[in-house]
């Protein structure tokens, strides 16, 4: 079995980096009775833990991310015809692109 990579290890230690203060304070409010907030703290430490991953996740990882760097296409991005753009005439004058927002956000 293949254990976890370190590109893994690396998120986990710094989402407990972030996260290890807020969950300490989380700690001392739930034992000293003040539960809203040991409870606040419990939640927004657990958004911090996965935040660096979230944050990998959104670029692609180191390979997407040097790959972009140094401008090479993975080959992945079809050419589009002309003819099957749903454009008009006056977007492809502006240069906007006619995709949606979330097909441009996946083809990054």
């Amino acid at each position: 079995m293949k254990g976890p990579g370190i590109l893994w290890m690396l998120q986990t230690a710094a989402g407990f980096s972030l996260a290890g203060p807020l969950f300490f304070l989380a700690a001392n409010y739930l034992f000293a009775g003040r539960y809203a907030w040991g409870a606040s703290f419990l939640f927004f430490g657990l958004l911090v833990l996965y935040f660096p991953t979230y944050l990998v996740n959104r670029i692609g990882g180191p390979r997407a991310w040097a790959r972009r760097r140094l401008g090479r296409d993975d080959g992945t991005e079809t050419e589009r015809d002309d003819a099957t753009d749903d454009g008009t005439d006056a977007d492809r004058s502006s240069g906007l692109d006619p995709r949606s927002t979330l097909e441009r956000l996946r083809s990054r």
